[in-house]
């Protein structure tokens, strides 16, 4: 790691810290009740002591997340291509998909959990609609923005329609696909959460209303602490995949 980029990854931290810094100095000045707002050490000492808990409790909500993520990438990029492609998918899906990417997920959370019950399947269904989105959009977008003279010198070469989706379309659209999918897992935390609000006999969505019923608010932080972590690493999980599939951005940066 060169010393500029050191400098840039010390910048969040300094920030951390004095928000961190902040919020224990209030805790302590103020006297506020730990139900309403515990301080960082209150937090961090729960954290250690029921850690696994929350271990626990962390691994139903990784699993929905990453299902419903990894089901809006199946379905969102071959999607996407359709709508990249064709000028009639793009006039007849497009409109659909932002008429329904317009509605609250908040709102059809019922509807999903008498569709498909407590289990699995409505937190996965909810993970999935709002991480399906970003990806169609972002992956399409990159597609039509292949750089012209891309396309007219793999023609001239006389490259097949596969050849220049391939070779051409797809690496060039592979920036925009991941920075669709950096937005699509942290929203896809969100869904699955979402779903664990509603019901849920397990994750840290369901953690955080069980501490809460049961005036435990150092519990119900730490779960949303972890919650946080959870998408922090699921969001470098993605950038780590697309730092070792695009070497060339690499090269490019040196």
């Amino acid at each position: 790691m060169t010393p500029q980029n050191l400098t840039r990854s010390l910048y969040p931290l300094v920030g951390i810290v004095v928000i961190l810094a902040l919020w224990q100095l209030y805790t302590w000045l103020s006297g506020i009740s730990p139900l309403v707002l515990p301080s960082p050490m209150e937090i961090g000492s729960v954290s250690i002591k029921r850690h696994d808990l929350l271990l626990q409790q962390t691994w139903p909500t990784f699993i929905e997340t990453v299902l419903g993520f990894a089901l809006a990438l199946l379905i969102g990029v071959p999607l996407a291509v359709l709508v990249a492609n064709s000028r009639l998918f793009n006039l007849v899906l497009y409109p659909i998909l932002v008429a329904t990417q317009s509605i609250p997920k908040v709102a059809i959370a019922p509807i999903i959990l008498v569709w498909f019950g407590l289990g699995i399947s409505s937190k996965l269904a909810l993970a999935f609609l709002v991480a399906f989105f970003p990806i169609v959009v972002d992956t399409a977008a990159g597609l039509q923005a292949t750089p012209p003279g891309l396309l007219e010198l793999a023609h001239a070469l006389c490259a097949s329609r596969r050849q220049v989706f391939f070779k051409v379309q797809m690496p060039a659209a592979l920036p925009f696909i991941f920075a669709g999918s950096k937005v699509a897992i942290t929203l896809a935390v969100i869904g699955a959460v979402i779903g664990e609000f509603v019901g849920s006999m397990a994750g840290l969505g369901n953690l955080v209303l069980a501490a809460n019923s049961q005036l435990d608010g150092p519990l119900a932080w730490a779960a949303l602490v972890w919650l946080s972590a959870l998408g922090i690493l699921l969001f470098a999980a993605i950038a780590l995949v697309e730092w070792l599939m695009m070497p060339w951005e690499r090269a490019s940066q040196h």
